[in-house]
Protein backbone atom coordinates (compact mmCIF):
# COMPACT_ATOMS: atom_id res chain seq x y z
CA UNK A 1 0.00 0.00 0.00
CA UNK A 2 1.49 3.43 -1.32
CA UNK A 3 2.28 6.51 1.75
CA UNK A 4 -0.55 8.11 -0.43
CA UNK A 5 -3.32 5.22 -0.27
CA UNK A 6 -2.68 5.23 3.66
CA UNK A 7 -3.39 8.57 3.93
CA UNK A 8 -6.39 8.26 2.31
CA UNK A 9 -7.93 5.05 3.91
CA UNK A 10 -9.54 5.45 7.33
CA UNK A 11 -8.03 2.87 9.88
CA UNK A 12 -9.73 0.50 12.25
CA UNK A 13 -9.55 0.57 15.56
CA UNK A 14 -7.04 -2.55 16.02
CA UNK A 15 -4.42 -0.26 13.49
CA UNK A 16 -4.69 3.00 15.52
CA UNK A 17 -2.49 4.48 17.58
CA UNK A 18 -3.43 4.26 21.17
CA UNK A 19 -2.86 7.71 22.34
CA UNK A 20 -2.90 8.39 25.92
CA UNK A 21 -5.48 9.17 29.16
CA UNK A 22 -3.99 12.29 29.46
CA UNK A 23 -4.66 15.73 27.83
CA UNK A 24 -2.51 16.95 25.63
CA UNK A 25 -3.00 20.48 26.56
CA UNK A 26 -4.64 22.83 29.37
CA UNK A 27 -7.70 24.77 27.93
CA UNK A 28 -6.75 28.81 27.92
CA UNK A 29 -8.70 31.85 26.69
CA UNK A 30 -9.60 32.44 23.34
CA UNK A 31 -7.78 34.92 21.96
CA UNK A 32 -10.69 37.08 20.10
CA UNK A 33 -13.16 36.84 22.61
CA UNK A 34 -11.17 35.91 26.10
CA UNK A 35 -13.53 33.29 26.48
CA UNK A 36 -12.19 29.74 27.52
CA UNK A 37 -12.04 27.80 24.74
CA UNK A 38 -13.62 24.62 26.80
CA UNK A 39 -16.31 27.06 28.26
CA UNK A 40 -19.24 24.60 29.28
CA UNK A 41 -22.42 25.38 26.56
CA UNK A 42 -24.60 27.76 28.53
CA UNK A 43 -28.14 27.65 29.17
CA UNK A 44 -30.19 28.30 25.75
CA UNK A 45 -26.80 27.61 23.60
CA UNK A 46 -25.95 24.12 21.65
CA UNK A 47 -22.34 23.13 20.31
CA UNK A 48 -21.52 21.15 17.42
CA UNK A 49 -18.21 19.51 15.58
CA UNK A 50 -17.68 21.26 12.03
CA UNK A 51 -15.09 19.79 9.93
CA UNK A 52 -14.31 20.69 6.68
CA UNK A 53 -10.38 20.83 5.93
CA UNK A 54 -7.57 22.45 7.63
CA UNK A 55 -8.58 24.07 11.30
CA UNK A 56 -6.86 27.10 11.29
CA UNK A 57 -8.83 28.75 8.62
CA UNK A 58 -12.14 26.79 9.42
CA UNK A 59 -12.07 28.22 12.94
CA UNK A 60 -11.19 31.35 11.96
CA UNK A 61 -14.97 31.33 9.75
CA UNK A 62 -16.50 30.63 12.47
CA UNK A 63 -15.56 33.24 15.46
CA UNK A 64 -16.42 35.70 12.71
CA UNK A 65 -20.31 34.19 12.50
CA UNK A 66 -22.65 36.46 14.60
CA UNK A 67 -24.64 34.35 16.95
CA UNK A 68 -21.52 32.05 17.60
CA UNK A 69 -20.54 32.01 21.54
CA UNK A 70 -16.50 30.32 21.32
CA UNK A 71 -14.66 28.41 18.95
CA UNK A 72 -11.76 25.73 19.38
CA UNK A 73 -10.19 23.47 17.12
CA UNK A 74 -9.13 19.98 18.24
CA UNK A 75 -9.48 15.97 16.78
CA UNK A 76 -12.97 13.53 16.50
CA UNK A 77 -14.34 10.88 14.82
CA UNK A 78 -11.36 8.66 15.28
CA UNK A 79 -9.77 6.44 17.89
CA UNK A 80 -7.05 7.86 19.54
CA UNK A 81 -7.19 9.15 22.57
CA UNK A 82 -5.87 12.54 23.09
CA UNK A 83 -4.01 12.66 20.07
CA UNK A 84 -1.75 14.88 18.68
CA UNK A 85 -1.02 16.68 15.22
CA UNK A 86 1.65 15.00 14.56
CA UNK A 87 -0.41 11.30 15.03
CA UNK A 88 -3.84 12.91 13.81
CA UNK A 89 -1.41 13.99 10.12
CA UNK A 90 0.29 10.20 10.44
CA UNK A 91 -3.49 8.90 9.25
CA UNK A 92 -3.41 6.56 12.01
CA UNK A 93 -5.79 7.98 14.30
CA UNK A 94 -9.03 8.09 12.29
CA UNK A 95 -9.67 11.98 13.66
CA UNK A 96 -10.42 14.70 11.67
CA UNK A 97 -9.81 17.91 12.36
CA UNK A 98 -12.42 20.15 13.50
CA UNK A 99 -13.52 23.09 15.01
CA UNK A 100 -15.92 23.11 18.09
CA UNK A 101 -18.76 25.77 17.57
CA UNK A 102 -20.69 27.28 21.01
CA UNK A 103 -24.13 29.43 19.19
CA UNK A 104 -27.01 30.85 20.39
CA UNK A 105 -29.83 29.28 17.80
CA UNK A 106 -32.08 32.36 18.61
CA UNK A 107 -28.96 34.42 17.69
CA UNK A 108 -28.20 32.23 14.33
CA UNK A 109 -29.95 29.13 13.32
CA UNK A 110 -28.82 25.81 12.64
CA UNK A 111 -29.72 26.35 9.03
CA UNK A 112 -27.80 29.30 8.74
CA UNK A 113 -24.75 28.02 10.84
CA UNK A 114 -24.54 25.26 8.41
CA UNK A 115 -24.87 27.24 5.48
CA UNK A 116 -21.78 28.84 5.95
CA UNK A 117 -20.26 25.35 6.84
CA UNK A 118 -21.37 24.19 3.44
CA UNK A 119 -20.14 27.27 1.54
CA UNK A 120 -16.91 27.60 3.49
CA UNK A 121 -15.66 24.49 1.79
CA UNK A 122 -16.32 21.59 -1.24
CA UNK A 123 -18.26 18.87 0.57
CA UNK A 124 -17.33 16.74 -1.92
CA UNK A 125 -13.85 15.84 -2.18
CA UNK A 126 -13.30 12.83 0.21
CA UNK A 127 -10.10 12.56 1.95
CA UNK A 128 -8.86 15.89 1.04
CA UNK A 129 -9.53 19.21 0.80
CA UNK A 130 -7.74 21.36 -2.37
CA UNK A 131 -4.25 20.67 -1.84
CA UNK A 132 -4.32 18.99 1.45
CA UNK A 133 -4.72 15.02 1.07
CA UNK A 134 -5.50 13.27 4.28
CA UNK A 135 -8.51 11.75 6.41
CA UNK A 136 -7.77 14.73 8.56
CA UNK A 137 -9.35 17.02 5.92
CA UNK A 138 -12.68 15.04 4.89
CA UNK A 139 -15.55 16.92 5.95
CA UNK A 140 -18.09 16.17 8.94
CA UNK A 141 -20.62 17.61 11.15
CA UNK A 142 -21.13 16.34 14.56
CA UNK A 143 -24.08 17.20 15.85
CA UNK A 144 -25.21 16.83 19.63
CA UNK A 145 -29.43 17.61 19.41
CA UNK A 146 -32.22 16.77 17.20
CA UNK A 147 -32.61 20.19 15.48
CA UNK A 148 -28.61 20.32 14.76
CA UNK A 149 -29.00 16.45 12.83
CA UNK A 150 -32.55 17.44 10.88
CA UNK A 151 -30.81 20.67 9.76
CA UNK A 152 -28.09 18.87 8.66
CA UNK A 153 -29.73 16.51 6.45
CA UNK A 154 -32.11 19.15 5.34
CA UNK A 155 -29.09 21.33 4.42
CA UNK A 156 -27.17 18.60 2.73
CA UNK A 157 -30.31 17.94 0.65
CA UNK A 158 -31.03 21.20 -0.32
CA UNK A 159 -26.68 21.95 -1.28
CA UNK A 160 -26.95 18.66 -3.33
CA UNK A 161 -29.59 19.96 -5.32
CA UNK A 162 -27.36 22.78 -5.96
CA UNK A 163 -24.92 21.37 -7.17
CA UNK A 164 -26.34 19.61 -9.42
CA UNK A 165 -28.17 22.31 -11.07
CA UNK A 166 -24.48 24.15 -11.20
CA UNK A 167 -22.59 21.16 -12.82
CA UNK A 168 -20.83 19.41 -10.44
CA UNK A 169 -20.50 15.61 -10.78
CA UNK A 170 -19.38 14.76 -7.51
CA UNK A 171 -21.47 13.99 -4.79
CA UNK A 172 -21.27 15.32 -1.37
CA UNK A 173 -19.22 12.89 1.24
CA UNK A 174 -19.86 14.74 4.30
CA UNK A 175 -20.33 12.94 7.45
CA UNK A 176 -23.60 13.52 9.73
CA UNK A 177 -22.94 11.43 13.09
CA UNK A 178 -23.76 11.89 16.59
CA UNK A 179 -20.74 14.37 18.43
CA UNK A 180 -17.99 11.62 19.53
CA UNK A 181 -15.05 12.91 22.12
CA UNK A 182 -13.61 16.12 21.18
CA UNK A 183 -9.77 16.34 21.88
CA UNK A 184 -8.49 19.54 22.01
CA UNK A 185 -5.57 20.73 19.77
CA UNK A 186 -2.00 22.12 20.68
CA UNK A 187 -2.31 25.67 21.94
CA UNK A 188 -0.40 27.02 19.05
CA UNK A 189 -3.29 25.79 16.54
CA UNK A 190 -6.16 27.54 18.74
CA UNK A 191 -7.07 30.94 17.22
CA UNK A 192 -3.79 30.12 15.02
CA UNK A 193 -4.95 33.12 12.04
CA UNK A 194 -5.22 35.51 15.00
CA UNK A 195 -1.61 34.26 16.27
CA UNK A 196 -0.50 34.49 12.73
CA UNK A 197 -2.72 36.85 10.52
CA UNK A 198 -0.79 36.35 7.15
CA UNK A 199 -0.70 32.54 8.13
CA UNK A 200 -1.74 29.68 5.71
CA UNK A 201 -5.63 29.16 5.27
CA UNK A 202 -6.66 26.38 2.98
CA UNK A 203 -10.72 27.72 2.83
CA UNK A 204 -12.26 27.54 -0.58
CA UNK A 205 -15.30 26.62 -1.58
CA UNK A 206 -17.34 25.34 -5.13
CA UNK A 207 -18.64 28.69 -5.77
CA UNK A 208 -22.34 27.74 -5.80
CA UNK A 209 -24.21 29.25 -2.48
CA UNK A 210 -26.68 27.06 -0.36
CA UNK A 211 -30.73 27.60 -0.58
CA UNK A 212 -31.80 27.98 3.27
CA UNK A 213 -34.82 29.63 5.02
CA UNK A 214 -37.41 30.60 2.21
CA UNK A 215 -35.02 29.31 -0.51
CA UNK A 216 -32.61 32.57 -0.60
CA UNK A 217 -29.09 32.13 -1.40
CA UNK A 218 -27.59 34.31 1.31
CA UNK A 219 -24.08 35.48 0.19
Amino acid sequence: MSMLTKKVSMPGREESLPGRDTPIMRPGLHTVNRRPIDAAVPEGHEEVLLGLGCFWGAERLFWQTPGVYVTAVGYAGGYTKNATYGEVCSGRTGHTEVVRVVFDPKAISHEELLRRFWEGHDPTQGMRQGNDIGTQYRSAIYYASEEMREAAEKTRAAYRDALKKAGHGRDITTEIQPMPPFYYAEDDHQQYLDKNPRGYCGLGGTGVSCPVGLGVDAK
